[in-house]
């Protein structure tokens, strides 16, 4: 069993996030048709719109019809099969007027080959044995790599590409999520925080602010990196100019877990190894789902051990992060390189009414309940539990789906916040399906 902790809240745990991958979020796949659909992220309960890469796509090497938005020709214009810039700008007036923010994608490691940038400037990249335009993961073959370091490119670069998320800034943008943060130099996102939030050396305050969030990169990966030869950086590292990072530290655990190769104390008790190593303000985005991991409705099916994981992620230390259509159960995989529009249609309403409540609850107990500790009591079977001063609340998650009986080491009496009926639960007891969330 894990001790109580405190929660650090220099980012709130109630800063939720919900992806949009423009594309494929609705049949038009446009800004216009996004715009009409934000009053249902909004019903949700989410503070934050993320979009995944919204500029032009690089046709050279391009995978697939439509290819790659991290293989960005532009780094200052949008995708004209998206839309207009006034059409952005109408998307996030009326994300600001439900009272959301919009958060877009950076992608600063690399550009498609026949980007701007590589024609104006083809010093600014990394260069491979042949002396042409390189990248740092040979299977990403629709991209090259810029060099932050090369003397040739370190201040100009650095100008350039600071200067255009001051644009965007400016423009009403006010979150990035920079993709692979992990493989460009820490001191860079340090200077791109300190110009766009626009920090007072003398106060250390920031007069524009904006959340950054950084995708880190399984260990694994950044291992692999660094053993050739190249520079990656940790989450630690990161959380110098970031306020969230990803949990692929813990993620990697995680797929264990779901593997059948460890129990989930394996990645329980890292959460307290997060804690110790990374800076006090920091924070981690909770997901079971992104545009680069399986649906988790088709890892888990669509029923009661979806909804205990669901309740699992959500409750943990961290921000709750959800991609579209994951709250309807969505089991299609959209990818990154056709189009290929989210079926709604094929959405489980009854899941997508529990996901609703369930988030709205289990944000009020983040927002009123910052200590967290939990306890395995049998194989896929853990107590997550909250505390503040309003009280304790208790999440008993069957994670495997396991049926039968258990025997309880100390009752659990309170109500249950999503039927509102009372609950009694002491010695022997049947083990309930889902998850079963209870203020004590």
């Amino acid at each position: 069993m894990a001790a109580f902790v405190r929660t650090d809240r220099g980012v709130p745990e109630t800063t939720a996030l919900y992806q949009i991958f423009i594309r494929n979020y609705t049949k038009e796949g446009t800004f216009a048709a996004a715009t009409k659909k934000l009053s249902e992220v909004k019903s949700l309960g989410f503070s934050w719109v993320y979009l995944t890469p919204i500029h032009p796509i690089g046709k050279v090497n391009r995978k697939g019809s439509q290819g790659s938005p991290y293989a960005i020709a532009d780094y200052r214009k949008v995708d004209p099969e998206l839309g207009t810039v006034d059409d952005l700008k109408n998307f996030i007036a009326e994300a600001n007027r439900l009272g959301l923010k919009v958060m877009i994608d950076v992608v600063y490691n690399h550009t498609a080959p026949d980007s701007r940038l590589a024609h104006e400037h083809p010093e600014w990249f990394l260069k491979g044995a042949d002396g042409k335009p390189g990248r740092k993961c040979e299977d990403w073959s629709d991209v090259i790599d810029l060099d932050y370091v090369s003397p040739e490119s370190r201040d100009d670069l650095w100008d350039e590409l600071i200067d255009t998320l001051i644009y965007w800034r400016e423009l009403g943008i006010e979150g990035f999520r920079c993709d692979v943060a992990s493989l460009v130099p820490r001191e860079f996102w340090v200077e791109a925080r300190r110009r766009v939030n626009l920090r007072d050396p003398a106060t250390g305050k920031e007069k524009r602010p904006t959340l950054w969030l950084a995708e880190s990169v399984h260990p694994s990966f950044l291992l692999y990196l660094r053993d050739a030869g190249f520079h990656a950086w940790s989450e630690p590292e990161l959380h110098d100019a970031f306020d969230l990072t990803y949990d692929y530290d813990g993620w990697q655990r995680l797929e264990q877990v779901w593997a059948g190769k460890r129990n989930l104390a394996y990645y329980l008790d890292f959460l307290e190894v997060q804690r110790a190593a990374y800076p006090a303000w920091a924070q981690k985005i909770r997901y079971l789902e992104n545009h680069d991991q399986r649906r988790a409705a088709s890892r888990f099916g669509k029923g009661k051990r979806l909804e205990a994981w669901t309740a699992f992620y959500q409750l943990l230390p961290g921000c709750t992060f959800a991609y579209m259509g994951q709250e309807w159960a969505i089991e299609e995989y959209p990818t990154l390189f056709e189009k290929n529009p989210v079926p709604w249609e094929e959405g489980d309403r009854a899941f997508r009414e529990y996901f609703g409540k369930l988030f709205n609850a289990t944000q009020k107990i983040k927002s009123e309940a910052h200590r967290f500790s939990w306890t395995e009591l049998a194989e896929g079977l853990v107590l997550l539990e909250r505390q503040g001063d309003s009280g304790k609340f208790y999440c008993l998650c069957n994670l495997d789906g396991r049926s039968g009986f258990m025997e309880l080491s100390k009752p659990l009496e309170g109500t249950d916040l999503l039927s509102g009926k009372a609950v009694h639960l002491k010695g022997r007891i049947d083990i309930p399906q889902g998850a079963l969330l209870i203020k004590g």
